[in-house]
């Protein structure tokens, strides 16, 4: 990393439905059409409309991002992204997931987000292994953050106390090179 952009990561244990933020990410399905996970925590608290507007999206293809409104959640924008389904590393999923969180941010970008919230993008039933998604993360948000003035904050909001340590432990490791 060329120039400090670390500063613009934060690592937060809670539930990303009740980030105050530009924009909050979605790990959905390809369908679009909610599920299980954080994308069902998103779409509940959201309201119906939001099914609605994603139901005329058309789906959305692994590592692709696409943005809706965000109906009752305390955010302006819900940007859906599809993560890899862990396959054993066989099958492009590191560069599927890295597409997932730099196509969330462009989509950010696109609509005048300044700050966005990520849960852990394809560790929950996608099975992708924890540290490895984490180093992917932060090293994919720092490096498009290098690149772009446009976001000023980047929030990992860690369902548990153990994926928030293992975050602030690679976040830390890269800041310090």
């Amino acid at each position: 990393m060329k120039k400090n952009v670390f500063y613009k990561i934060n690592v937060k244990q809670g539930d990303i439905t009740k980030e105050k933020i530009d924009a909050i990410v979605n790990a959905a399905n390809p369908s679009l059409l909610g599920g299980g996970g954080v994308d069902g925590a998103i779409h509940s608290a959201a309201g119906p409309e939001l099914l609605k507007e994603c139901a005329t999206l058309g789906g959305c293809l692994t590592g692709e991002a696409k943005t809706t409104a965000a109906y009752l959640l305390p955010t302006k924008f819900v940007i859906h992204t599809v993560g890899p389904v862990w396959q054993g590393g066989k099958n492009d999923e590191d560069s599927l997931l890295k597409n997932a969180y730099t196509n969330s941010l462009k989509e950010a970008v696109r609509v005048g987000a300044k700050s966005v919230a990520f849960p852990a993008i394809s560790t929950g039933v996608y099975g992708f292994p924890h540290e490895r998604a984490a180093k992917i993360a932060v090293q994919t948000i720092a490096a498009f953050l290098e690149k772009n003035n446009e976001i000023d904050e980047v929030r990992l909001i860690c369902f548990t106390r153990e994926s928030k340590d293992l975050l602030e432990k690679v976040l830390i490791e890269l800041k310090n090179g």
